[in-house]
């Protein structure tokens, strides 16, 4: 398994998204989702309609089996409203294309991030890409490291400055300044 970094220029999930929308409401909404919310794709992809359709996502975390509830930001309700609002509520959100009700797969989802991630010149990209951008971008927003460990569930505010890339960020500009 690759390591992979959070998306850190703004002007990139910019062209992401319109690269996903241009394509595919589904994908742009997976894409929007994930940075917006903080969840890992065990639990976006078993996300249905209903979920959607409430304040809240309220879900058993696939991982952990600890309990989470994660606010639906307004951006994500607004960007989710067309979407669902001809869709059953027990359709999974992520639908795959193959007739049956079941969400795309994680390798689906991958190659989904994947290919955005080729157009804008990315590396170092999977689907806990996701996960990671929206840390690293709620923790530039509040700097409450505290804060995002528990929406993580992590165990030390190390873990969670590591995961998000900050860590990385501080070695690499010690380094820049650096010299013998």
């Amino acid at each position: 398994m690759n390591f992979v970094q959070p998306i850190r220029d703004m002007d990139q999930i910019y062209y992401i998204k319109k690269f996903l929308r241009e394509r595919s409401e589904r994908n742009y909404l997976l894409f929007v989702t994930g940075i917006n919310s903080g969840l890992r794709i065990s639990d976006l992809l078993r996300l249905r309609v209903r979920d959607a359709k409430r304040m809240y996502i309220d879900l058993r975390e696939k991982k952990t089996g600890k309990q989470k509830r994660i606010k639906i930001n307004k951006a994500l309700k607004k960007a989710l409203a067309d979407y669902i609002k001809d869709k059953d509520n027990q359709e999974f959100l992520f639908k795959s294309r193959e007739g049956l009700n079941k969400p795309i797969s994680r390798s689906t989802a991958y190659n989904i991030l994947k290919e955005a991630a080729e157009y804008v010149g990315l590396d170092g990209i999977g689907t806990h890409t996701m996960r990671k951008t929206f840390g690293y971008w709620h923790y530039k927003k509040f700097k409450d490291v505290a804060l995002l460990q528990e929406i993580f569930n992590h165990s030390s505010p190390d873990v969670t400055l590591r995961y998000i890339g900050i860590t990385q960020d501080t070695m690499d500009q010690t380094m820049d300044s650096f010299s013998l």
